[in-house]
């Protein structure tokens, strides 16, 4: 593998770094970072970031940790409004590297890709697996469950992902992809920035930290692929699916990943999930079926716990109609990839006989 060099004074460059640091104020105001754009000169900052990146010498590890429930409970870590800068200079000029090492059925925070694209991937494998010699459209789904094949799917995700990627075995990895030392500096300044345990674990909530768990993995993505051009292949971050005909096939495909996830990646895989199609795939917080799509047990529950709580925001006068709608919204949006008419109906109408007069 051809190493990359000569980036750290691309990442330097003052135009990259007004770039990074737009994105970052953008990313602030959207309110998606509770920490916001400090009062700064511009020009100033982003003169003294540069002088430091040119030599590696950056302070790093500056975190705010703050909890998310949302489906569990996660600690999530954001970094300090300098250091976002720096993570979007260096991946402004190093997403081309690590998007080229990235297989086409790859989907976690790719431009493109995505949560929907993922799941309508695997939609698209149970179709042309179940009926190789028919031409059906994405949009077009089949008027029965009963498949004419036998048709099993595999499902696996890491335990505790982001918490478990081995420092070491990362870096190994980053040095094998870049050779510029002072950039290899500064991916370990970052990566050696949090730790859950020893030498292990990335803090969710950062840009580098999307890019680095995408690209551990994406090195059993290769894997896979070298293992069998038949079994078909999703992955959404640490979350994988695999399609065949053959059980015993997607069995064995199994224990070659375990170990391969045990001995390369230092990583431990929660219980498989081996079954028919025909009961239904669980994915991404959904459950596919090739004529269904519905909300898991879970995100069921989460929808109708959010929605009541909404509600009662507006109705005691906690929230105007305007923010009520911003929260809604994107929660409607989620179920609306499901079967869920019949369930926002009732769930709303409750709602509204509840609400005052």
């Amino acid at each position: 593998m051809k190493r990359i060099g000569f980036l750290i004074e691309k990442i330097a460059e003052m135009e990259n770094l007004r770039l990074a640091f737009w994105k970052t104020k953008r990313a602030a105001a959207s309110g998606s970072i509770p920490q916001g754009c400090p009062s700064v000169n511009t020009e100033s900052f982003l003169t003294e970031l540069r002088d430091e990146i040119l030599t590696a010498n950056v302070n790093v590890g500056n975190y705010y940790y703050f909890k998310i429930y949302d489906p569990k409970e996660r600690l999530i870590c954001a970094a300090s409004f300098r250091e976002r800068v720096l993570h979007h200079a260096i991946m402004n000029v190093c997403h081309q590297f690590f998007e080229k090492f990235q297989i086409n059925d790859s989907y976690a925070t790719r431009t493109g890709k995505g949560q929907y694209a993922a799941l309508n991937r695997v939609k698209q494998w149970i179709v042309q697996e179940a009926y190789p010699a028919m031409s059906i459209p994405n949009s077009v789904t089949l008027q029965h469950n009963n498949l004419p094949c036998n048709l099993y799917f595999l499902k696996l995700d890491v335990r505790k992902y982001f918490d478990s990627i081995n420092h070491r075995i990362l870096f190994e990895k980053l040095s094998r992809k870049f050779k510029d030392p002072y950039l290899l500096k500064l991916f370990w300044e970052i990566i050696n920035s949090y730790s859950v345990t020893e030498l292990r674990g990335v803090p969710i909530g950062n840009l580098t930290s999307q890019y680095f768990g995408n690209f551990y993995l994406a090195h059993l993505d290769h894997y896979i692929e070298e293992l069998s051009s038949s079994v078909k292949y999703v992955r959404y971050m640490d979350d994988m699916v695999f399609i065949h005909k053959n059980k015993s096939v997607l069995l064995d495909i199994y224990k070659k990943v375990e170990a391969y996830c045990r001995e390369k990646l230092d990583l431990q895989l929660k219980a498989p999930v081996l079954n028919s199609i025909d009961r239904g795939i669980p994915f991404l917080g959904y459950v596919l079926f090739s004529n269904n799509v519905r909300l898991n047990k879970s995100s069921k529950k989460r929808f109708i716990m959010k929605a009541e709580n909404y509600g009662k925001q507006l109705s005691n006068g906690l929230w105007s109609q305007k923010e009520y709608a911003r929260h809604v919204e994107p929660l409607v949006a989620f179920t609306r990839f499901a079967n869920t008419v019949e369930l926002r109906r009732k769930v709303f109408t409750e709602f509204k006989q509840r609400k005052p007069a």
